[in-house]
Parts: structure tokens; sequence; C-alpha cells
């Protein structure tokens, strides 16, 4: 039996109700069987996996989860250990669970990667509880032969499971892909074309100018057109930037998505990168590294020098947990 606590969720449009200060309180997710860590990595993760690889840790100094594209090469392989070892190392993780999802025409590469990071896992004293390859449909133990299981494999269904249920009764948004994720900060015309008006005759805020507006449209999710014209270019300045960010912690953390999030959505070409960096790091903060690094490459397609996309990107590749704020 193994018990950790969920994240909390992050509303991914700005016209979901943010409930209270930083979201629900974290729900402690219980896995017994193989299907209920299948039905715990979507609601850790907010959506489900593809071509991944899953880790789930347990114990240590600070818990944390993490996926990462499927390795195909021997390369890869080592590539992943190293990412995924490092934080679990200096977390002092005690035990981990990997979920690998890949369909047969992936099953070799699955039980290689999968193989190579128990392996090492266990050499660096972390227990290995459980390691599966899911297709979608059905699962596959990946090391050794698992009793009763079949060569063909064992049917699951997460939709129907009591964590997908807690989920959906905590508000947590479960998407159906990362593509679903991103999709979320696709940029909606119509907002766009309104506050590339408003720039026109707009004028940079200073830093006390964009904290106050984040503050008066905090609770709404969203700045109006005008105001938010004046914050986008004021986050041309790293001062004003800062200002955006670095007062934020992980409680109250989801209602900055929000607002960001929408800011993303609304900001025309020449004004983006920045925003894209504020929300990554208010998503980081919030607990969703998933939309953290879907903000990190909307801001680096616009620019890829920006320092702040860069910082969190570190976050996220060292498994940095966000409750380090609090400490």
């Amino acid at each position: 039996m193994t018990s950790w606590p969920a994240p909390p969720p992050t509303p991914p449009r700005p016209s979901r109700p943010a409930g209270r200060p930083g979201g629900p309180a974290p729900t402690t997710l219980t896995a017994r069987r193989p299907e209920d860590l299948l039905a715990a990595v979507p609601v850790v993760l907010g959506f489900h996996p593809e071509d991944s690889v899953v880790l789930l840790t347990f114990g240590g100094d600070h818990q944390f989860h993490a996926r990462l594209d499927l390795p195909r090469s021997a390369a890869d392989v080592e590539a992943a250990t190293a990412a995924l070892l490092a934080p679990a190392r200096r977390e002092r993780v005690q035990a981990a669970a990997l979920v690998v999802y890949a369909g047969e025409a992936s099953a070799a590469a699955a039980r290689s990667a999968a193989r190579a990071l128990a392996r090492r896992f266990e050499l660096a004293g972390i227990t290995v509880l459980d390691a599966l390859r899911a297709d979608g449909s059905r699962w596959f133990p990946l090391l050794g032969g698992a009793r009763g299981v079949p060569a063909w494999g064992v049917p699951y269904d997460v939709s129907s499971h009591p964590f997908t249920a807690q989920a959906v009764y905590d508000g947590r948004a479960v998407l159906g892909s990362r593509a679903d994720l991103e999709a979320g900060l696709r940029p909606d015309p119509a907002g766009v074309a309104a506050v590339g008006d408003a720039l026109a005759g707009a004028v940079a805020c200073d830093p006390e100018e964009a904290a106050d507006v984040l503050d008066r449209h905090l609770a709404a999710g969203s700045v109006p057109d005008g105001e938010l014209a004046g914050l986008l270019l004021g986050l041309r300045d790293v001062a004003v930037r800062d200002a955006a960010w670095a007062p934020v912690r992980r409680a109250g953390a989801a209602d900055h998505v929000q607002v960001w999030s929408d800011a993303v959505r609304r900001a025309p070409a020449e004004v983006l990168a920045d925003a894209a960096a504020v929300l990554a790091y208010v998503a980081w903060a919030a607990g969703d590294g998933a939309l953290a690094w879907c903000a990190i490459d909307r801001c680096l397609g616009a620019d890829p020098a920006n320092t702040l996309a860069g910082l969190v990107a570190e976050l996220l590749e060292r498994a940095v947990p966000p409750d380090v704020l609090d400490d």
C-alpha cells in the first residue's frame, strides 16, 4: 500500500471558478494495485500521457512526480535515467513506481527503459515498487514475470476509478492529452486583436502599477484590454516582470495561473514572450509542471533567450518542488 498527496489543481481556463486561494487541499491517494497507479498518473499530471515514462515517488524530503518522453535509444535511456535519478537522490526518495505509456510497437523500448531505470534506482537504494507498461486499454508488467498476468495483458479503465471520481469532486482538471493542455494556450483571435488595438495608446506599467493591476483583477481571472496592454508592455522591463512573479507563493498561485493563462491567449506576438514566462513560473508555483512546460515552449518560440523561462526550465528539470517557496 502506497500513499502520496496529489498536487493542487490548476484550472486550465480562466472561465473555470478558481475556488479558494490555492485551490482545494491536496488529496491523499492510496495505491494498492496496478490499476490504482494507472488511475493516479493522470490525476497527478493533469492529463493522460502517451509515449512517456512517468515516475511516481514516495517518502523523502519532498515527493515529486515526473514525465519524460519515451526514450528510444541507449543514449536517451541514459539521459532519462540521469534526469530522474538526480532529483530522487537529492530529495532522498525512499521508493518509486514507473509507468511507461507505449503501444505494442514500442514495447521493447518500454522494457529497456524500465529495466535500466529500475536497476539504477535500486543501486541508489531506492526501492522500485512496481513498473508497468500501459497502452491505454491494457497493462503489462515490465520487471520479470508477474503471476497470473497473461501475455496479452490486463484490461483496465480509469474512467470509473475512485481516484478519477475524487479528482472530479476536488475540481481537478484531467485532460485527454498533453496536446489538450497546449490547446488551452492557443491564441484567442478576438482577444489578440482587442489587446493589439489597445497597445497603440498604452503606456507601459511600472513595477508598482503592475502589482496594483494584478491585485485588482486577480479574483476575476482576467485583466481588461487596456490595462493588459500596459502590463504586457511593462513586462519588457525586468523590474516589472519581477514584480509580477516574485511575490507568488504556492498558496494562491492557481489564481495567478488563471490571469496569466488568459493573458497568454490574448497577447499579440510582439508582447507574448514575457507573459508566457510569467505563466511558466506561476504554473510551477501551483504545482502544474505540465502547464509550465507548455508555457515555456510558447515563450521560447518567441524569445529563445528569455531568462525567466530558462530559470523555470531549470527548476522543472531538477524537479525542484514548489514547496521550497514556503521554506
